[in-house]
């Protein structure tokens, strides 16, 4: 609500129109009849900024009850192997080819440094110690 809301300022001049026109007898009933609408208007804006806040809370709470491993499907993580594994085949006989072991093993390294760290953007968690994920287990009970 406006503090300049002009439907509320022209209530007010018919509220004291009225006054002057019907006298000092009706001022209460005039004034009783004013703030009963000023007490809906605000009400209304109460309840529409009420609504808006319990909306905002339950999207945050929606996308805060989402893991991080929603967001990837399992249709790409899938894509992902195949497609490595695909091209495993390739630079596998490419570095064996033509550095024999070396290049092998630095065509591999590759491969799967490549997977692991699709494997941490998908799940953050994953290469975490296994005494951080129990020390934030703890502390999800002690709250």
């Amino acid at each position: 609500m406006d503090a300049r809301d002009p439907e509320l300022k022209k209530e007010l001049n018919a509220t004291l129109q009225a006054r002057r026109e019907l006298g000092e007898e009706y001022e209460s009933a005039l004034v009783d009849s004013f703030l009963e609408k000023v007490d809906q208007r605000i009400d209304g804006a109460v309840d529409r900024r009420l609504r808006r806040q319990l909306a905002e809370q339950q999207m945050v709470t929606a996308r805060g009850a989402r893991s991080p491993k929603s967001t990837d499907s399992f249709g790409e993580r899938y894509g992902f192997g195949i497609v490595s594994m695909v091209l495993a085949i390739p630079l596998s006989a490419i570095g064996g080819g033509l550095a024999n072991l070396p290049g092998l093993l630095v065509a591999w390294a590759g491969i799967v440094g490549v997977n692991a760290f699709q494997a941490a953007r998908t799940n953050p968690e994953l290469f975490r110690g296994r005494r951080h994920r129990r020390s934030s287990q703890d502390s999800d009970w002690e709250g």
